[in-house]
C-alpha cells in the first residue's frame, strides 16, 4: 500500500468532560481578572481623592492601635482596683493625658475604648445596611401594595428621632453592648432602605432586566443576580457613612448611661467625667481626649464614605 494515500489516523478524543471543565477554568479565571481590573480602577480613582486618603490612613492607624490594645495597655486597665495613680492628675510625662477619677491612665483607656466604640459602629452599621438593603430590594422588585405598606413604615421611623427610639430600646432592654448595638441598628436603616429602593426601581426598568424575566428567571434569580450587584456600591458608601453616626450614637448613649457599665467605651469615658464634676471643675484632660477621638474617627469615616460614594457613582466620576 502506498503511505502516502494512507489516510492519517484520527487524533485520540478528550477525556468525557474536559471540554466543560476546561471551559469553566476559563469563565472562573476571566470572572477573576474582570475582579481585580475592577479592584484596580477603583484604588486609582480613590487615591485621586487626598480626604479618602487621609480618613483611610487614619482609620487604619486606629485599627492597628485597637487590635493591638491588650499587648499596648493589658486588660487591667479596666479594674479600678488596679490604677497607678491618683485621682484627676493633670498631664505629665508619667501619664501623658492625665488619670481618670479612680487614679487610671485616661491614655490607656482611650486606647482600650477604641475597641469597643469600633466594634459597636461596624455592627450597628452592618444591622442597619442590612435590614435597609432587603426592605429596599424587597419593595422596588414587588411594587404594588407590598412596597406601599413597606414604605409607610419606613416612613414612620424615619420621621421618628433616631435617638429617641434607640434610647427607648436601650431603656427597656438589659444594659450590654449588644442591646446598644441591636438599638442603633434597628432604628437607622430607612434611609438606606429608600436609597436602595430607589436604586432598585431604576435597575429594574433597564432592559436585560426584561429579557432575564422572559428567559424564565424568577424572583429570586432577579434580585439577587442583576438587582443586587447593582445595588452593591451604593450599600457600600452608605455603610462607611453610617458607622460615624453608630459611634456617635453610642457615645450619645454611653453619655446618658445606657451603654453597657462594665467596659470603657469613649461615651462612657465622657459619662465619666460628667459625673465627676470634670466640667465644673476644670479638668479640662478628662473630657478633651474621648472627644477629641469621637470627632476625629467620625471625620475619618465620613471622608471615606464620600470618597467611595464619589468613585461608585458615575455622574460624579470624571472619566479619564
Amino acid at each position: 500500500m502506498n503511505p502516502e494515500n494512507t489516510a492519517p489516523e484520527p487524533a485520540e478524543a478528550p477525556p468525557t468532560g474536559a471540554g466543560p471543565a476546561a471551559a469553566g477554568l476559563t469563565a472562573a479565571a476571566l470572572a477573576r481578572a474582570r475582579r481585580r481590573a475592577s479592584l484596580v480602577r477603583f484604588w486609582q480613582r480613590y487615591r485621586d481623592r487626598r480626604g479618602g486618603l487621609i480618613g483611610l490612613a487614619g482609620l487604619s492607624l486606629l485599627a492597628i492601635v485597637a487590635l493591638c490594645a491588650p499587648l499596648i495597655v493589658g486588660a487591667g486597665v479596666q479594674r479600678v482596683t488596679d490604677a497607678p495613680g491618683t485621682a484627676l492628675e493633670p498631664p505629665s510625662a508619667r501619664f501623658p493625658l492625665g488619670t481618670d477619677q479612680f487614679g487610671r491612665p485616661l491614655l490607656s483607656l482611650l486606647i482600650w475604648g477604641s475597641r469597643i466604640s469600633l466594634t459597636v459602629g461596624l455592627l450597628a452599621a452592618a444591622l442597619s445596611v442590612a435590614i435597609g438593603t432587603l426592605v429596599g430590594v424587597l419593595a422596588g422588585h414587588y411594587g404594588g401594595w407590598f412596597a406601599t405598606v413597606v414604605m409607610r413604615v419606613t416612613d414612620w421611623f424615619l420621621v421618628m428621632p433616631t435617638l429617641v427610639l434607640a434610647i427607648v430600646l436601650a431603656t427597656v432592654m438589659s444594659r450590654s453592648i449588644w442591646t446598644v448595638i441591636l438599638a442603633i441598628g434597628v432604628t437607622s436603616w430607612p434611609t438606606t432602605a429608600r436609597l436602595v429602593r430607589a436604586q432598585t426601581i431604576a435597575v429594574e426598568s433597564r432592559p436585560y432586566i426584561e429579557r432575564a424575566r422572559a428567559l424564565g428567571g424568577g424572583h429570586r434569580h432577579i434580585m439577587t443576580r442583576h438587582v443586587l450587584p447593582n445595588v452593591l456600591p451604593l450599600v457600600l458608601a452608605q455603610t462607611t457613612l453610617g458607622i460615624s453616626a453608630a459611634i456617635l450614637t453610642e457615645a450619645t448613649l454611653a453619655f446618658l448611661g445606657l451603654g453597657d457599665p462594665v467596659v470603657v467605651s469613649w461615651g462612657g469615658m465622657l459619662q465619666d467625667a460628667r459625673e465627676a464634676g470634670a466640667v465644673s471643675s476644670g479638668h479640662w484632660w478628662y473630657l478633651a481626649p474621648p472627644g477629641l477621638a469621637i470627632a476625629c474617627v467620625a471625620l475619618a469615616f465620613t471622608l471615606c464614605g464620600r470618597a467611595v460614594e464619589s468613585v461608585l457613582n458615575p455622574r460624579r466620576v470624571v472619566s479619564r
